[in-house]
């Protein structure tokens, strides 16, 4: 087959690339640019609340050069998990960026839009026909789960914008997408190897954080019959065997195994060598079928309202205290606003904020920071306990202590900042299709 060349311009769309790396890129004579916009690592606000992940002043200043970048060279515009968690009011929030753009640029091509949004009435058909499996939830899913879920989607492997390209899309933006079938789709289309193409695309998704020095920054590959080169668009950067085989490695719990919709990609015989200084090739990766083609459903649902206080801490009495002073404030506002349910969550930063329990070192602090979050049922009721929390701790009277107030210094006025709506996971498991573009319909504008 034909070299194809793939252009990854960044991580994230919206997290920017530099101009001279597109130049140069593009310059290389890709066929087709491809890059993801979502994610579940910022948690399931973005998917339950439909709000975008990345501003919108900055999704269209990086699609506009993008896209005229594409129309110039007359190659593709592909973007999965459109607005960070594919979502169908995120996808039309993106496309409708897109329209501007093709009006100010004065630009016509055929968009497609694919939606990956599923039905609750469909996942609780496939409860009761038992063909949903725990993916990382830990529960299995119910209808009575389903029932509270407001936003539910899946993602899609390459075929439905495999499809989008076969009906002669130039700019798709897909819904939630794997992010390295967004990468392999067009390799696919064209007759790429699936195996080698989807091993790439999970290497170019993160875009140059493949390079040295990593970046969100444009990452090219050229995918052949036997395998591919790797190689980062700007010249200050390159691509090693480490850097490539690190990356290989990254977000996967076995280093031999990359699962996807209808496959797992089998990394055991990869082989990865040097070619001049900023060049990786890649070989070896080898594709098995699974039994069943499933896609990994995620939905949100409500989970109450949240509050927060932040806080400094610098008296060194109310530091050794402070364990001591936490769990009374939290015994004390629990009992205080009972029977309405309350979750009190104290983060301590400069001493164990982020690792909690895990927390291996054991130093004493000059000076903490303090986070009182606390999530209700409602934004009257959270906002209220945050306070009267703060308010306690503000002047809390504990043994050895020598001042009579001001516990807690506040960076901000008001202390107590309301952050409105908290979602959790309700759905995160797979879920038997009757085909690969069963549940991900397309949608075509000429512009």
């Amino acid at each position: 087959m034909a070299a194809i060349t793939v252009l990854t311009p960044t991580g994230t769309l919206g997290y920017g690339f530099g101009d001279e790396a597109l130049a140069r890129g593009m310059a290389l004579g890709p066929a087709v640019i491809a890059v993801d916009a979502g994610s579940t690592d910022p948690g399931p606000y973005y998917l339950g609340s439909g709000k975008p992940l990345v501003s919108d002043v900055s999704i269209k200043r990086e699609l506009t050069a993008l896209i005229r970048a594409g129309r110039q060279a007359g190659i593709p515009v592909i973007v999965g998990s459109a607005g960070g968690a594919g979502s169908g009011v995120q996808v039309d929030r993106t496309a409708a960026l897109v329209r501007a753009i093709a009006h100010e640029e004065g630009l016509s091509f055929r968009l497609a839009t694919i939606r990956s949004d599923i039905p609750v009435e469909r996942a609780k058909r496939a409860v009761a026909a038992g063909e949903i499996v725990d993916f990382e939830a830990g529960v299995p899913l119910t209808g009575e789960m389903l029932d509270e879920t407001v936003a539910l989607v899946a993602q899609m492997g390459h075929e439905p914008i495999c499809a989008a390209l076969e009906g002669g899309a130039d700019v798709i933006i897909a819904g939630r997408a794997c992010d390295d079938s967004v990468i392999a789709a067009f390799p696919i289309w064209r007759g790429a190897d699936p195996a080698l193409a989807i091993h790439m695309g999970k290497i170019l998704e993160c875009g140059a954080f493949s390079a040295e020095p990593f970046a969100m920054d444009v990452m090219l590959g050229t995918l052949d019959g036997d395998g591919f080169l790797l190689e980062p668009g700007s010249l200050a950067r390159r691509a090693s065997v480490k850097s490539v085989a690190a990356h290989s490695l990254y977000e996967r719990e076995n280093p031999f195994r990359q699962s996807g919709p209808g496959h797992e990609i089998d990394l055991s015989g990869c082989r990865f060598e040097q070619v001049g200084d900023r060049q990786v090739r890649v070989r070896g990766a080898r594709l098995v079928e699974t039994a069943d083609y499933r896609v990994k459903l995620e939905g949100a649902r409500l989970a109450g309202y949240r509050s927060i206080a932040i806080a400094g801490i610098r008296c060194p009495t109310t530091i050794r205290a402070l364990d001591g002073i936490l769990a009374d404030v939290r015994e004390k506002a629990l009992a205080y606003f009972a029977p309405a349910p309350l979750g009190v969550v104290f983060h301590v930063y400069g001493r164990d904020g982020v690792m909690k329990e895990l927390e291996p070192e054991t130093a004493v602090q000059r000076e903490v920071g303090l986070v009182i979050e606390v999530t209700a049922g409602d934004q009257e009721l959270a906002h209220a306990a945050c306070h009267q929390i703060s308010g306690a701790m503000l002047h809390y009277h504990y043994p050895g202590v020598v001042n009579t107030s001001g516990n807690l210094a506040f960076p901000y006025s008001p202390s107590d900042l309301d952050l409105g709506p908290v979602y959790e996971f309700s759905a995160y498991h797979l879920m038997k299709a009757d085909s690969p573009t069963e549940l991900f319909p397309i949608a075509y504008e000429d512009l």
